[in-house]
């Protein structure tokens, strides 16, 4: 086995882990509710000690934060048709990693999403998380568009792509159609002249 494959294999090991732990706390919190919820019986529901727990999260609100889709959503957006702008090979990115849920996921996504806005110890996670997917995107941004990772304007875009996941999921069930009627708004430059619609 060579060293890449070694290295592999560990990280797959540990994507299986963190999924583990998160699968088995969300059970908890469906059965005994978020708050009564212990790390130390997470960690027990999940077949690991309290401190590999601290390892992959650390703490329970880190728990609501679905980090493990930016992975995918970051793959296919460098993978999308060239022809695409930036905002658009996102959406395509998107449109993609959603179209992937099952029904049964999308009702646990949906519920996460509801237990991360209504909990105030969360908000430190989130906007922890908030400007990680900023780096990551500004990050790709560079690679599609060959482009310096410094470049402030990429990092404003990438900005302004995150503000519409804000903005969609925040206080209202996971509708990923207001994410990508956001996303059209904003790669069409915002268009606010005129009347509002009625």
């Amino acid at each position: 086995m060579s060293p890449g494959d070694d290295e592999g294999l560990r990280e797959r090991k540990k994507r299986r882990t963190r999924e583990a732990v998160r699968v088995a706390a969300f059970r908890l919190f469906a059965k005994n509710g978020y708050s009564e919820t212990t790390i130390e019986q997470i960690a027990e529901a999940a077949d690991v000690s309290p401190r590999t727990f601290f390892r992959y999260f650390p703490n329970k609100a880190a728990l609501l934060i679905p980090d493990q889709l930016m992975e995918p959503i970051i793959d296919l957006f460098l993978a999308a048709p060239p022809e695409l702008s930036p905002i658009a090979a996102y959406r395509y990115a998107l449109v993609q990693v959603f179209g992937g849920f099952a029904s049964a996921e999308w009702q646990d996504e949906m519920g996460r999403q509801q237990l991360l806005y209504t909990l105030p110890e969360a908000a430190g996670a989130l906007y922890n998380e908030y400007i990680h997917t900023i780096e990551l995107i500004t990050e790709a941004l560079a690679k599609r568009l060959n482009r310096p990772p410094d470049d402030p304007k990429l990092r404003i875009t990438a900005g302004a792509m995150t503000g519409v996941m804000m903005t969609a999921l925040h206080g209202t069930p996971m509708n990923p159609e207001l994410i990508f009627e956001g996303l059209d708004f904003l790669d069409a430059g915002l268009p606010l002249t005129g009347q509002p619609e009625k």
